[in-house]
């Protein structure tokens, strides 16, 4: 069982404060990529206009889901991802002691799961495939899908996606994009961990394969025990 102890001392206690003042301003399946001739495109439309990753919020996000740069404490290695699903961060550790802090929305109830993974690959605009169990839970929303879904600003796995194995085992978990911005700083997806568009197009160049990622129990998941 993972405590409280445990938690404060895994995570929140890994990153200070941002260190500079941001202005107020599924699991799915992804087997292929799309039509590499549209990324630029695609890209482009989900990217603001004179777009700025610290400022820019066409999004309407409350300011603290904005990325911002803050500084992790010793001992955290370089390259990994850490998910704080308490308060739906995201942090990626930089050579340098600082992280890059974006904002996330985490699953639905009991469909989010903590743990230890690798970033074993990751891929621009992926096409999507429902999983079996999303299909049988939510035949309505997934069964019109279970053939797949091309990549586009559509798709739900969004404009890029990180995949989180444990081993060699895919988890069919990932941290992805999103159509539906407005979800981040909520628990919306079917155990996936999603970002703004522009965000992880921007976070995606600098994940490496192999690196780890650390995903945090939120807050029904951790007791009071000491």
């Amino acid at each position: 069982m993972l405590t409280r102890r445990h938690f404060i001392q895994t995570s929140a206690a890994l990153f200070s404060a941002p260190l500079v003042s941001a202005p107020f301003a599924a699991p799915a399946l992804a087997e292929r990529t799309s039509d590499s001739s549209m990324w630029d495109s695609w890209d482009r439309q989900v990217t603001p206009m004179d777009y700025d990753m610290h400022t820019s919020n066409p999004w309407g996000l409350q300011s603290r889901f904005l990325p911002v740069q803050v500084e992790a404490k010793s001992g955290v290695r370089p390259g990994s991802i850490h998910v704080d699903a308490v308060a739906r961060y995201l942090y990626h550790v930089k050579s340098d002691g600082t992280a890059m802090r974006y904002g996330v929305a985490i699953a639905k109830g009991n469909l989010y799961e903590p743990g230890v993974y690798n970033v074993r690959r990751k891929s621009k605009w992926p096409s999507w495939t429902p999983t079996p169990a999303m299909i049988e839970r939510e035949p309505d929303t997934y069964s019109q899908f279970e053939d797949g879904m091309p990549g586009g600003p559509k798709n739900p796995l969004g404009s890029r996606a990180l995949y989180l194995y444990q081993g060699n085992r895919d988890t069919y978990l990932r941290i992805h994009g999103t159509p539906h911005p407005g979800s981040v700083g909520g628990r919306a997806s079917s155990g996936c961990v999603r970002m703004v568009m522009a965000h992880i197009i921007g976070l995606y160049e600098e994940v490496d394969p192999g690196v780890t990622a650390y995903l945090y129990p939120p807050e029904d998941r951790i007791t009071a025990a000491s």
